[in-house]
């Protein structure tokens, strides 16, 4: 997606640790990476990087803008300066444009994206990460006790640099059919006239509500001789579906899901994976996923997870085994927002947040939000909101307190790419009272103006006098008005029983006289 950041708001990251690819035939150099941004006038964002290592240097700068109805497009370059496996040293200029743009009247999601490498001695961390300058990382088919010939999954030749790559992202809503997307991806190197080609179409939809998605991709890359085309298939089937009960939300077997992965490449290589899942608890935040499977790599393989997801932070535990290794993980993220009324934890964040307000009204519970209460102070996180699309944000009322109220429970937002919105709520902290007010044995007039003058909150008069208060303080002073003369309002003092913090309602009675008698 391009980058964008709302005019006034600038953000950072900073980020250090081992370089960490997986691939065997790289090694774990430790680097420092630094990205900042910046909202300007006229929808305009700045934004830069840097990326530094013992054998590699790189710095970025890039420029963004907001089309509105066009989409949004930036476009950045990167300097560079490695030193490679065989410690020759390059240095090379990197060209990026990205462009999107969704079309919501059509259903139709488009993403463009094109880099261009403007000289030949432009490389990555990845690049410089490599061992040797050319090499083949294997994979081996497993077959009954022994393994077979392997099988050529990744190559890299660092003479080969990269040139300029082309990506596309189409996705195509068919509303109640499900929906169409086709990605693609195509990238030429310096030195060669070979390239490497990707690209995918699949389709997703549901039926009485099973899940399913068809896909197929192909592959073409440099220095493996064979193309590869894989076929997959995904299921996803309710247990309500199963049982043929009505789906309940409460019953954590109707939240549960069994799920099916099947893949075939055109080497004859097969791989399943059968799971069931769920969320167990009252809030539905701690969802659970055990499966089993099949390989003709390494034959046997299974996963047994589990997440929990709180206020202020995520705890995860897994178990992994195959027929060569058992591992077990846990993982424990969040984060933190300063903002000028403070300090929130919160669940880990993504690029584009909502800072969610509601002073006074700790442990409330945010709609359609798994885990997510607002802290002691009222404040909240919701992370991964939606972009340039207003965004729903409620409090569950039926979690507050009986010494909270709200005049509104409900805020929509939309926030631009990569920003940190707030969302406003008017809280009352205080007793909830019905008070019938009279004056001279009578009550007052229907429709008079009710204040009560150390909180400044007000209300209105009912039938037989009744006054309706939310937030009120234990004790108060009303001022009743009806009219425009001294003879036209009356102050009613009233003092209510502490026991009134813990009941939802407290019903009194109060007199009303004029100013001064």
């Amino acid at each position: 997606m391009p980058i964008l950041q709302r005019e006034g708001r600038f953000k950072f990251d900073l980020t250090a640790g081992d370089f960490r690819s997986g691939n065997s035939q790289q090694s774990s150099p430790f680097f420092f990476q630094g990205t900042a941004l910046g909202g300007l006038p006229q929808e305009f964002t700045a934004y830069g990087g840097t990326q530094l290592s013992a054998n590699y240097t790189a710095f970025l700068l890039g420029l963004g803008r907001n089309l509105g109805n066009w989409g949004a497009v930036s476009l950045d370059v990167t300097h560079a300066r490695s030193q490679l496996a065989d410690d020759s040293r390059h240095e090379g200029d990197s060209i990026r444009f990205l462009y999107a743009k969704s079309m919501y009247t059509f259903g139709t999601n488009f993403q463009l994206m094109g880099y261009r490498y403007s000289t030949q001695g432009f490389y990555t961390l990845d690049d410089v990460a490599y061992r040797r300058m050319e090499g083949y990382e294997y994979d081996y088919d497993y077959d009954g006790e022994h393994r077979d010939e392997p099988i050529i999954v990744n190559y890299h030749n660092l003479r080969f640099s990269r040139k300029d790559r082309l990506q596309l992202n189409i996705s195509q809503s068919l509303n109640d059919f499900g929906s169409l997307y086709i990605s693609g991806t195509h990238q030429k190197y310096w030195n060669t006239s070979d390239s490497d080609t990707w690209y995918q179409v699949g389709y997703t939809s549901s039926w009485v509500g099973i899940s399913y998605s068809l896909s197929f991709s192909w592959n073409e890359s440099v220095g493996i001789p064979d193309n590869e085309h894989i076929v997959g298939l995904n299921v996803s089937v309710p247990f309500n579906v199963l049982t043929k009960r009505r789906y309940t939300r409460e019953n954590a077997l109707d939240r549960a899901y069994a799920s099916l992965n099947a893949n075939r490449n055109s080497n004859g290589q097969n791989s399943w994976l059968a799971g069931v899942g769920g969320t167990l608890l009252e809030g539905h935040n701690l969802s659970y996923h055990v499966s089993q499977g099949d390989t003709s790599n390494n034959g046997y393989t299974g996963s047994a997870t589990a997440n929990w997801q709180a206020t202020y932070g995520t705890l995860g535990v897994g178990y992994n085994y195959d027929r060569d290794q058992h591992d077990v993980n846990w993982q424990l993220s969040g984060g933190v927002v300063g903002h000028e009324n403070g300090i929130t934890l919160s669940q880990p964040l993504g690029d584009t947040n909502v800072l969610i307000k509601a002073p006074g009204a700790g442990g409330v519970r945010i709609e359609n939000q798994t885990g997510i209460l607002t802290d002691w102070r009222g404040y909240a996180v919701m992370p991964y909101a939606t972009v340039y699309r207003y965004n729903r944000i409620a409090l569950d009322t039926n979690t507050m307190g009986n010494s909270i109220d709200v005049e509104k429970n409900i805020s929509s937002v939309v926030p631009t790419q990569g920003a940190l919105v707030r969302a406003n709520f008017d809280t009352r902290i205080g007793v909830r009272a019905l008070i019938t007010v009279t004056q001279g044995g009578k009550p007052v007039p229907f429709g008079s103006l009710v204040r009560e003058n150390s909180t400044g909150i007000t209300s209105m008069v009912g039938d037989d006098g009744q006054v309706y208060l939310s937030g009120a303080p234990l004790s108060g002073e009303l001022l009743v008005q009806w009219g425009d003369g001294a003879n036209s309002r009356c102050i009613a003092h009233y003092v209510l029983p502490k026991q009134s913090l813990q009941q939802a309602v407290t019903v009194i009675s109060a007199v009303c006289t004029h100013p001064g008698s």
